[in-house]
């Protein structure tokens, strides 16, 4: 159900009807009551769906993907370099971020010793 989804995923019913109505997810099978009813297989492509937009994928992009999926295996290729190309942009925003948090850490480190310092000074 799509509540279960929701809060599984970490998205809101609101986003999970929205990637369905454009096209991102397949269009889930709704039970007896009309309540969406979702499978394994529409499970594994909200997560598919979350990760790549966490990595900073936009909708249109994964649109495309979703196109080139539902043509089959004659798209494979052309699959493997969409997320070919998402990882190594990943892998530079990785790198710059392991960067910053360096910096960051060594001026923590300074911090650390300025007040080490100041402290022995007052109980000197």
């Amino acid at each position: 159900m799509i509540a279960e989804v929701s809060e599984k995923y970490n998205l809101s019913q609101d986003t999970l009807r929205y990637y369905e109505r454009i096209g991102l997810i397949p269009r889930v099978n709704r039970n007896k009551n009309g309540v969406r009813d979702y499978t394994e297989e529409d499970c594994n492509w909200v997560d598919f769906i979350k990760c790549m937009r966490a990595t900073g994928l936009p909708v249109e992009m994964l649109l495309g993907y979703v196109r080139l999926f539902q043509q089959g295996d004659e798209t494979l290729k052309a699959r493997k370099a969409i997320l070919i190309e998402q990882r190594d942009q990943l892998a530079v925003k990785v790198d710059e971020m392991m960067r910053v948090l360096n910096r960051l850490n060594d001026k923590i480190a300074r911090y650390d010793e300025t007040i080490g310092k100041r402290e022995k000074a007052l109980k000197g």
